[in-house]
């Protein structure tokens, strides 16, 4: 029972914050264009001055995990393999229809959602793990997945487009260039002015609950009618297959010694996917399959979650 009560002392506030985000936003008091506001606020201020305090305030070697850079990867593609399969043999889908569905599967809100959640759940580490995460969503993931979207009809060139785009974007990219200076920062010992300092402190602690808030707020007017075909195999390719895939490689090909972090690689996997997912699916028409998703893959994580927290804790037993 205790047990029972110390998940849900960790699940309930992250879905209380999500709860109200909706109904704030459902009631009026904020517009979705209120949502999008905060949105920016979080991605190009608070989550680049979390990242950089999680990593500026470490020692590279804790940085640098290898293992868990390599056991996220292979457990995310072969996740998108399988979702690629599917789609595309299976039910006889486009290719860009396929990559959202993998990319569904894949491409977990680490930091909107898995951070305050593993920053709850596991302490500190949840920064290092949402820096390391922002690696392989940012470098291999998100480009593969839109390269593979954009190569319907067989045209030749537009990977190298998408990924000159990529690389571009990457550059101007707030939270890579936090992760950056932490990184610098971990590597010269060098420390900022206590002022400066405090200043970023107050950034990143705002980080978690305004992404929480937008998602709830994001949430309002999706619907998942008649879509239930198509819907439920992301949701449980990203809640359960995606996990599952992650654990399995550091359990039999890659194992991450830290614990903390191995249990942080595998609830990254469990996250509903990333807030921009939407956004990426509606150039190639798919917006209304991925915003069904979305809004049903976020609100069963709540039970998927809490499940995946109690059997960790057994786990580590």
């Amino acid at each position: 029972m205790n047990v029972l009560l110390d998940i849900l002392g960790i699940t309930v506030p992250i879905y209380l914050v999500i709860a109200l985000g909706y109904v704030c936003t459902r009631q009026g008091l904020f517009a979705k264009t209120d949502m999008q506001v905060l949105g920016k606020f979080t991605l190009n201020l608070a989550l680049p001055a979390l990242l950089f305090n999680a990593l500026s305030q470490r020692r590279v070697e804790d940085i640098l995990n290898g293992h868990y850079l390599l056991a996220n990867a292979l457990g995310s593609l072969a996740v998108m393999a399988l979702g690629l399969f599917w789609a595309r043999q299976v039910q006889g889908r486009s290719l860009s229809y396929s990559s959202m569905m993998a990319m569904g599967m894949t491409c977990p809100n680490s930091g909107f959602v898995g951070y305050p959640i593993i920053l709850l759940s596991l302490g500190p580490v949840a920064g290092v793990a949402l820096a390391l995460n922002m690696v392989i969503e940012n470098l291999l993931l998100i480009p593969l997945l839109l390269a593979i979207a954009d190569a319907e009809g067989g045209a030749r060139g537009r990977w190298k487009t998408v990924l000159r785009q990529t690389l571009q974007n990457l550059l101007t990219n707030p939270m890579i260039i936090g992760i950056v200076c932490g990184f610098l920062f971990a590597l010269s010992g060098w420390t900022l002015p206590a002022a400066l300092g405090r200043t970023i402190d107050l950034f990143a602690q705002s980080s978690a609950v305004i992404s929480l808030f937008v998602i709830g707020g994001s949430l309002v007017a999706l619907q998942a009618k008649g879509l239930h075909s198509t819907v439920l195999p992301i949701a449980l390719g990203k809640l359960v297959l995606h996990p599952l895939a992650i654990w399995a490689v550091t359990l039999w090909l890659v194992p991450i010694e830290d614990q903390a972090l191995r249990a942080a690689a595998v609830l990254t996997g469990a996250m509903p996917m990333l807030g921009i997912y939407t956004i990426l699916s509606q150039r190639h028409g798919h917006g209304t399959v991925s915003a069904a998703a979305l809004l049903v893959t976020t609100v069963l994580s709540f039970f998927t979650l809490s499940a995946l927290l109690w059997v960790l804790q057994l786990w580590a037993a």
